[in-house]
């Protein structure tokens, strides 16, 4: 059996391998366009800027390797021009050479990968400006720093390859600016935790430009649409990538809805003995069910080795994608999984959230905060997503949700968690524990949780509450959110007089655990309808519009 698989970085690779191990005497052979295979592509931001000192390290692999440990013949700058379903042909181009030959298959997988977007702005072509994709690319921008020693650096787009670049062009030394024209950075966070990634921005030296978009690039500025100039000896595009789908459409492969290649739970395409996978392919939420398309080397590699498997005869099959994501920009770790409350929204979810502020260990082992968004579905409790920014202990909490919504875990599931504990990894009560906890309260009992936004569209209206500041009377003097009234925690039960139970009550203090004890006590003491400001003021001041 002659198995074909068409590119040889993450998924082709990965296919390829598998392939292997289920028929020892299967003929694979890969072909690539380009000069480099089976590359760490998340690692290239860091060569770039010193932290990786050599490139080979990011291209541990080549086609004699795949050779000798798998039998897999590679062909690197050779790109397949057309295939032919019905006699089961492609046509390829030798690109050293310049010689077209056709070669036939009994299956091919199709792992073309995905190329980078590049925005419709005049001078996008100037030697100054850059996408960052794959390793031509990467030694590209290291040439170019090493020649010229740019000062001054634009970065287009703050997904997770802009941000990662932009923490190490500063290490470089350069000025830099991001330019995003959504409203906020990082667009898979919500806005009110894309918020603590644009001050730890603004803290570590660099520029932010939101709601802008660049409309001319010069070879030392560019130009946005306000018409305001920003220095650029240097210029990124990272505005996205689109899945490499025109072979496929040529042959008459189907595309989904999100316009990559449309795959089933197996890897198949509409067209016999066909599979895709990797950055080319269509995937579907584990949640909604629903096609997306969330190109990430994770999952390249998983659905490599489903497309591998498959093809020789086994029985994997794909399940789905949770969107999990992580990136380090200067010392803060930024991770998402699941849903966005916005999309849960979307999705027509009745959404519950919550935003947890805890250490990831005591304070007296040197803890650091971690601010936790949790959301919910408020019929069903299901947990539905989760998002942190912190500086400790992250990535294996997001992990630890990514896990739980995967199997479909109540937030109430949370607390029941059998998490490993001792003072230098967390606190007895984790803050993944406490999130659950927090959730559940919200969803199941009258323990309500009220967000910044929704207490801001309270203040402004013209309905009848009291906001109590639960905190230290020091503290309230302070700063305090506009209309509320200070009765501290201690003082609470001995002030009930001065409220009125069927008024309509929201408490708060620095982070939310004050606030929910006091939320407690006029719960217990008979008050109809009590809120705690979910956060507490730190999350409010963070999100407060008219800060």
């Amino acid at each position: 059996m002659r198995l074909i698989i068409i590119g040889a970085v993450a998924a082709g690779t990965s296919a390829a391998a598998k392939a292997r191990r289920n028929d020892e005497n299967a003929e694979i052979i890969i072909y690539d366009k380009d000069s480099f295979i089976s590359y760490s592509g998340c690692g290239m931001p860091y060569y770039i800027g010193g932290e990786v000192g050599d490139a080979e390290k990011l291209i541990p692999r080549n086609s004699a390797f795949f050779k000798s440990k798998y039998n897999v013949d590679i062909f690197i700058r050779h790109e397949v021009l057309s295939i032919n379903d019905k006699n089961k042909t492609l046509e390829i181009k030798n690109l050293s050479t310049g010689n077209i030959f056709t070669n036939n298959y009994d299956k091919l997988i199709i792992a073309t990968g995905a190329s980078a977007v590049i925005p419709p702005v005049k001078g996008a072509e100037l030697k100054n400006v850059f996408t960052l994709r794959n390793i031509g690319n990467m030694n590209q921008i290291k040439n170019y720093i090493n020649e010229f020693s740019p000062k001054s650096a634009v970065i287009v787009g703050t997904g997770f390859i802009g941000l990662e670049v932009c923490e190490n062009l500063k290490e470089l030394g350069m000025d830099v600016t991001l330019i995003e024209r959504l409203p906020q950075v990082t667009p898979g966070l919500d806005e009110d935790m894309a918020v603590y990634v644009e001050e730890h921005l603004e803290k570590n030296q660099v520029k932010l430009f939101t709601g802008k978009s660049v409309v001319e690039i010069k070879k030392d500025k560019v130009i946005l649409d306000d018409g305001r100039e920003v220095a650029a000896d240097f210029v990124l595009l990272s505005t996205g990538v689109r899945p490499n789908t025109d072979l496929a459409v040529k042959a008459g492969i189907e595309l989904g809805v999100t316009r990559a290649i449309k795959v089933d739970k197996r890897m198949m395409t509409n067209i016999k003995d066909i599979y895709s996978c990797g950055d080319c392919s269509e995937q579907f939420h584990v949640v909604t069910g629903k096609p997306v398309y969330r190109p990430m080397g994770s999952t390249a590699n998983k659905t490599g080795r489903i497309a591998g498997d498959v093809a020789t005869g086994g029985d994997l099959s794909f399940r789905g994608i949770l969107g999990t994501g992580i990136f380090k920009v200067f010392d803060m770790t930024v991770v998402l999984t699941g849903l966005s409350e916005r999309e849960a929204i979307k999705e027509g979810y009745d959404v519950v959230v919550c935003h947890n502020i805890k250490p990831n260990k005591p304070e007296y082992m040197g803890g650091k905060e971690m601010v936790i968004k949790g959301i919910a579905d408020k019929d069903t409790g299901r947990l539905l997503g989760a998002q942190i920014v912190g500086f400790e202990g992250v990535d294996k909490r997001i992990d630890v949700f990514a896990t739980a919504i995967s199997y479909k875990a109540q937030v109430e599931d949370l607390f029941h968690l059998d998490l490993a504990y001792a003072p230098p990894f967390s606190t007895t009560k984790d803050p993944v524990m406490y999130t659950g906890m927090i959730l559940d309260n919200a969803i199941h009992s009258d323990r309500k949780l009220i967000s910044a936004d929704e207490l801001e569209e309270l203040i402004s209206s013209s309905k009848n509450y009291k906001l109590i500041d639960a905190r230290e009377a020091s503290q309230y003097e302070e700063n305090h959110v506009e209309t509320a009234i200070s009765i501290p925690h201690a003082k609470l039960r001995d002030s009930l007089d001065q409220l009125t139970k069927e008024t309509m009550t929201i408490t708060y203090c620095n982070k939310g655990v004050t606030g929910n004890a006091a939320q407690n006590i006029l719960l217990n003491h008979g008050f109809n309808e009590v809120y705690n400001l979910s956060g507490g003021h730190k999350n409010y001041s963070k999100n407060k519009k008219s800060l």
